[in-house]
């Protein structure tokens, strides 16, 4: 019989229970943790009709275990709504389709956008916009972003806002891509780059907001063809983390995609994996103490991603790391 996976903030209920503090602080740290746990995220994907927004999520999410439903408004009934735990999925239709349709599109984010909880804070923690970079056409894009998306957050989309420029592999009709690498040549990365820069700076023009895209390709499948795997989706994945707020990271960690193949090929700019890994680490931080008596962390029971994919967050013993970690985040 098949083991239950248990939920990141099972997990962490174990560790406090288990570890040798007072009783008293044992329930000083559940309570930060059920505050924790009461928390949603809820993530909206907007952009143009075929510029994979789907794929984007599909690549990203264990959506096969998402609930879905729709907006429970008349305004919102347009958005899809996909519920994993914690983690909230708007994906909105696609501008483009005709003027009538775009209006409708845009009043429909609007009213999401302007949506608060029961605190009184904006309900999306984020807005991820995504652009097909082979197209040349990014009028009506623009339009969205710079008179519909940012008039709504304020200078909050900055730090809220994502824009990615998808399919990074046909962006020049499919040539400099060196397929057994799954990675642009030199003159696709200058083009993506140039793309990226040009898209920055219409932004910039229109709303006084520096927001750099980043550049990637969700994978997908043509019919009766091979499957093309993701690149820069764990560059991707660590924007999406660090742009959420700290105390609602871990809805994401038990949601991420659990297929190692969509996580291997990035542009080595930079140890994403690794950035991730501290980007969810910043989160647990108070309790990430209560593992010293025990010897060893479980960075990859704790966070849901295989070894395979992310390794254990810390490494190793958690005694030989314990006082880098401390040295870093305080």
């Amino acid at each position: 019989m098949k083991k239950e996976k248990k939920s990141i903030y099972e997990l962490l209920e174990e560790d406090i229970m288990e570890s040798d503090l007072s009783l008293g602080e044992k329930n000083e740290k559940l309570s930060r943790l059920i505050k924790i746990r009461s928390k949603k995220v809820n993530i909206l994907f907007a952009g143009a009709t075929g510029s994979g927004k789907s794929s984007t999520i599909n690549a990203l999410f264990n959506m096969e275990v998402a609930r879905v439903g729709v907006g429970v408004d008349p305004e919102t009934q347009g958005l899809d709504r996909f519920e994993l735990e914690n983690l909230v999925i708007w994906d909105s239709p696609g501008m483009g389709d005709g003027f009538e349709n775009d209006e409708n599109y845009s009043r429909m984010l609007v009213e999401k956008l302007s949506e608060t909880d029961e605190e009184g804070v904006p309900l999306i923690d984020l807005v991820l916009v995504v652009i097909d970079a082979s197209t040349k056409d990014l009028m009506t894009t623009y339009e969205m972003i710079n008179d519909v998306i940012i008039p709504c957050m304020g200078q909050e989309a900055e730090s809220r806002l994502l824009i990615g420029l998808n399919q990074a592999d046909v962006a020049m009709k499919g040539t400099h891509w060196l397929t057994e690498k799954n990675v642009p040549d030199d003159i696709l990365l200058d083009f993506l780059e140039r793309k990226s820069q040009s898209v920055q700076r219409r932004i910039l023009e229109g709303t006084g907001l520096h927001i750099r895209p980043i550049n990637y390709c969700a994978g997908y499948k043509e019919e009766g063809g091979q499957q093309r795997m993701p690149y820069n989706l764990t560059k991707l994945l660590y924007h999406i983390v660090m742009a959420i707020p700290g105390e609602k990271r871990l809805a994401l960690a038990d949601n991420i995609n659990d297929d190692a193949d969509m996580w291997t090929f990035d542009d080595q700019e930079e140890d994403y994996k690794e950035m991730t890994r501290r980007g969810f680490f910043q989160c647990i931080g108070d309790y990430i103490t209560l593992c010293a008596e025990r010897g060893k962390y479980r960075g990859e029971d704790i966070f849901g991603l295989p070894g395979k994919i992310f390794g254990s967050v810390l490494g190793g013993v958690y005694g030989m790391a314990k006082g880098a970690v401390e040295a870093l985040f305080g």
